[in-house]
């Protein structure tokens, strides 16, 4: 397993040893020790396993939980995805600023997005297989849906065209709107 450094320091590329032969490959997606050691810097529990299927063009995001904060370990189990987390905690050096890379079935990369960030995808495949582990349970109540498009974040979507959004994230707030509202971290 390879650990890769992003911009924000606490978000982390992992590229997992893969062994590949004419009969396909194996990969070790998920190792507590190694990720508590190399990764999260931390001991980490993961509580909850979340599997999803989207549509070429669907943004799901950006959500975060103010109750039950959840970190994240992403990753593409079929197609592709460009995965966004943006810092909403205050005081951080990097508070407001996001980061986003490409997950595929092909590069089989994970990214760990820890508990104090909003999270989103957009599918740039015909279609995606997107799964996760939590560090804490989903509760509805603490949900809160951050603007995907929002000017003062500036993300740089590889939009085609305009994106398929749920209901709830055609309705995300500002981030100027949240920090009004006291719902940041």
């Amino acid at each position: 397993m390879q650990v890769i450094e992003t911009t924000i320091p606490d978000i982390k590329i992992i590229e997992p040893s893969v062994f590949g032969d004419e009969r396909g490959f194996f990969m070790e997606t998920w190792h507590q020790q190694r990720f508590d050691e190399q990764v999260a810097g931390k001991p980490t529990t993961f509580v909850q396993d979340n599997h999803s299927k989207s549509a070429q063009g669907i943004l799901r995001g950006l959500h975060y939980q103010t109750q039950n904060t959840q970190g994240k370990l992403v990753r593409v189990v079929s197609g592709e995805v460009f995965d966004v987390a943006v810092d909403l905690r205050q005081g951080s050096p990097t508070f407001g600023q996001w980061e986003g890379i490409y997950l595929s079935a092909e590069n089989k990369r994970q990214l760990w997005i820890p508990e104090g960030f909003a999270h989103g995808f957009y599918v740039t495949s015909e279609e995606a297989e997107f799964v996760y582990k939590c560090t804490d349970f989903y509760n509805p109540t603490g949900e809160v849906t951050l603007q995907w498009d929002d000017s003062e974040l500036g993300i740089q979507w590889p939009l085609k065209a305009d994106p398929l959004l749920s209901e709830k994230d055609k309705v995300g707030k500002s981030l100027a709107e949240l920090r009004n509202l006291g719902l940041l971290f």
